[in-house]
Protein backbone atom coordinates (compact mmCIF):
# COMPACT_ATOMS: atom_id res chain seq x y z
CA UNK A 1 0.00 0.00 0.00
CA UNK A 2 1.73 3.15 -1.19
CA UNK A 3 0.77 5.99 1.09
CA UNK A 4 2.62 9.10 2.23
CA UNK A 5 5.60 7.83 4.24
CA UNK A 6 6.04 11.21 5.97
CA UNK A 7 2.78 10.80 7.86
CA UNK A 8 2.06 7.93 10.29
CA UNK A 9 -0.16 5.30 8.69
CA UNK A 10 -2.98 5.72 11.23
CA UNK A 11 -3.16 9.45 10.42
CA UNK A 12 -3.43 8.65 6.73
CA UNK A 13 -6.19 6.13 7.46
CA UNK A 14 -8.05 8.75 9.50
CA UNK A 15 -7.67 11.38 6.77
CA UNK A 16 -9.12 9.16 4.05
CA UNK A 17 -11.83 7.79 6.34
CA UNK A 18 -12.83 11.39 7.08
CA UNK A 19 -13.30 11.86 3.32
CA UNK A 20 -15.47 8.73 3.22
CA UNK A 21 -17.48 10.11 6.17
CA UNK A 22 -18.16 13.32 4.25
CA UNK A 23 -19.58 11.23 1.43
CA UNK A 24 -21.65 9.24 3.95
CA UNK A 25 -23.07 12.52 5.24
CA UNK A 26 -24.12 13.37 1.69
CA UNK A 27 -25.92 10.03 1.46
CA UNK A 28 -27.64 10.81 4.78
CA UNK A 29 -28.82 14.19 3.45
CA UNK A 30 -30.26 12.43 0.38
CA UNK A 31 -32.14 9.86 2.48
CA UNK A 32 -29.76 7.01 1.67
CA UNK A 33 -28.16 4.70 4.22
CA UNK A 34 -25.12 6.82 5.13
CA UNK A 35 -22.17 4.93 3.73
CA UNK A 36 -19.32 6.60 1.90
CA UNK A 37 -16.22 5.17 0.22
CA UNK A 38 -13.00 6.33 -1.38
CA UNK A 39 -10.35 4.37 -3.26
CA UNK A 40 -6.79 5.60 -2.81
CA UNK A 41 -3.66 4.88 -4.81
CA UNK A 42 -0.29 6.51 -4.14
CA UNK A 43 -1.89 8.87 -1.62
CA UNK A 44 -4.40 10.13 -4.23
CA UNK A 45 -8.15 9.53 -4.33
CA UNK A 46 -8.88 7.73 -7.60
CA UNK A 47 -12.50 6.83 -6.93
CA UNK A 48 -15.27 7.83 -4.57
CA UNK A 49 -18.89 7.05 -3.97
CA UNK A 50 -21.76 7.05 -1.54
CA UNK A 51 -24.88 4.92 -1.32
CA UNK A 52 -27.35 5.75 -4.10
CA UNK A 53 -29.62 2.71 -3.95
CA UNK A 54 -32.83 4.73 -3.52
CA UNK A 55 -31.87 7.50 -5.93
CA UNK A 56 -30.90 5.14 -8.73
CA UNK A 57 -33.44 2.43 -7.81
CA UNK A 58 -30.52 0.01 -8.03
CA UNK A 59 -29.69 -2.51 -5.28
CA UNK A 60 -26.06 -2.62 -6.45
CA UNK A 61 -25.49 1.15 -6.07
CA UNK A 62 -23.55 0.78 -2.83
CA UNK A 63 -20.82 3.29 -1.99
CA UNK A 64 -18.08 0.71 -2.51
CA UNK A 65 -19.37 -0.42 -5.91
CA UNK A 66 -19.54 3.17 -7.15
CA UNK A 67 -16.06 3.97 -5.78
CA UNK A 68 -14.54 0.79 -7.26
CA UNK A 69 -16.09 1.49 -10.67
CA UNK A 70 -14.82 5.08 -10.57
CA UNK A 71 -11.31 3.91 -9.61
CA UNK A 72 -11.24 1.34 -12.42
CA UNK A 73 -12.32 4.06 -14.85
CA UNK A 74 -9.73 6.54 -13.54
CA UNK A 75 -6.90 3.98 -13.68
CA UNK A 76 -8.18 2.35 -16.88
CA UNK A 77 -7.85 -1.05 -15.25
CA UNK A 78 -10.12 -3.75 -13.86
CA UNK A 79 -7.54 -4.47 -11.17
CA UNK A 80 -6.83 -2.26 -8.16
CA UNK A 81 -4.02 -4.24 -6.52
CA UNK A 82 -2.07 -1.22 -5.25
CA UNK A 83 -5.19 0.55 -3.98
CA UNK A 84 -6.92 0.89 -0.63
CA UNK A 85 -10.69 1.09 -0.26
CA UNK A 86 -11.82 3.25 2.69
CA UNK A 87 -15.45 2.70 3.63
CA UNK A 88 -17.47 3.84 6.63
CA UNK A 89 -19.28 0.51 7.08
CA UNK A 90 -17.90 -3.00 6.74
CA UNK A 91 -18.56 -4.22 3.18
CA UNK A 92 -21.52 -6.52 2.52
CA UNK A 93 -20.95 -9.80 0.60
CA UNK A 94 -21.44 -8.08 -2.79
CA UNK A 95 -18.97 -5.29 -2.02
CA UNK A 96 -16.45 -7.59 -0.34
CA UNK A 97 -16.65 -9.78 -3.45
CA UNK A 98 -16.01 -6.76 -5.66
CA UNK A 99 -12.93 -5.90 -3.61
CA UNK A 100 -11.65 -9.46 -4.16
CA UNK A 101 -12.48 -9.53 -7.88
CA UNK A 102 -10.81 -6.15 -8.41
CA UNK A 103 -7.75 -7.47 -6.53
CA UNK A 104 -7.93 -4.53 -4.12
CA UNK A 105 -4.81 -4.26 -1.98
CA UNK A 106 -6.63 -3.46 1.25
CA UNK A 107 -9.95 -2.46 2.73
CA UNK A 108 -10.14 -0.09 5.68
CA UNK A 109 -13.54 0.27 7.31
CA UNK A 110 -15.01 2.20 10.22
CA UNK A 111 -18.07 0.48 11.69
CA UNK A 112 -18.57 -3.28 11.77
CA UNK A 113 -21.81 -4.68 10.36
CA UNK A 114 -23.24 -7.41 12.60
CA UNK A 115 -25.98 -8.26 10.07
CA UNK A 116 -24.28 -8.26 6.68
CA UNK A 117 -20.56 -7.73 7.26
CA UNK A 118 -18.39 -9.76 4.90
CA UNK A 119 -14.92 -8.70 6.01
CA UNK A 120 -14.82 -10.58 9.28
CA UNK A 121 -18.09 -9.98 11.17
CA UNK A 122 -20.62 -12.39 9.65
CA UNK A 123 -18.67 -13.64 6.64
CA UNK A 124 -15.03 -13.29 5.71
CA UNK A 125 -15.06 -13.10 1.93
CA UNK A 126 -12.04 -10.79 1.81
CA UNK A 127 -9.87 -13.47 3.45
CA UNK A 128 -11.42 -16.61 1.95
CA UNK A 129 -8.86 -19.18 0.87
CA UNK A 130 -11.42 -20.47 -1.64
CA UNK A 131 -11.00 -17.35 -3.77
CA UNK A 132 -8.07 -16.34 -5.96
CA UNK A 133 -7.18 -13.18 -4.00
CA UNK A 134 -7.20 -12.09 -0.38
CA UNK A 135 -7.59 -8.48 0.70
CA UNK A 136 -5.86 -7.04 3.75
CA UNK A 137 -8.51 -5.68 6.15
CA UNK A 138 -8.11 -2.96 8.76
CA UNK A 139 -11.13 -2.15 10.89
CA UNK A 140 -12.22 0.44 13.41
CA UNK A 141 -10.83 3.63 11.84
CA UNK A 142 -13.04 6.52 13.08
CA UNK A 143 -15.40 3.78 14.20
CA UNK A 144 -17.39 5.89 16.65
CA UNK A 145 -18.01 8.63 14.06
CA UNK A 146 -19.14 6.06 11.49
CA UNK A 147 -21.42 4.32 14.00
CA UNK A 148 -22.89 7.62 15.17
CA UNK A 149 -23.92 8.61 11.65
CA UNK A 150 -25.55 5.24 11.01
CA UNK A 151 -27.41 5.27 14.34
CA UNK A 152 -28.63 8.82 13.74
CA UNK A 153 -29.93 7.86 10.30
CA UNK A 154 -31.90 4.84 11.51
CA UNK A 155 -33.18 6.72 14.55
CA UNK A 156 -34.48 9.47 12.24
CA UNK A 157 -36.15 6.84 10.03
CA UNK A 158 -37.84 5.23 13.06
CA UNK A 159 -39.15 8.60 14.22
CA UNK A 160 -40.68 9.25 10.79
CA UNK A 161 -42.47 5.86 10.80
Amino acid sequence: MALNSEQPIWQQHQRFMAMALQLAERAFEEGEVPVGAVVVKDNQVVGKGYNQVERLNDPTAHAEMIAISAACDTLDSKYLKDCTLYVTLEPCPMCAGASVWSKMGSVVFGASDAKYGASGSVFNITQSRSLNHRVEVIQGILEMDCEYLLKAFFETKRLKS
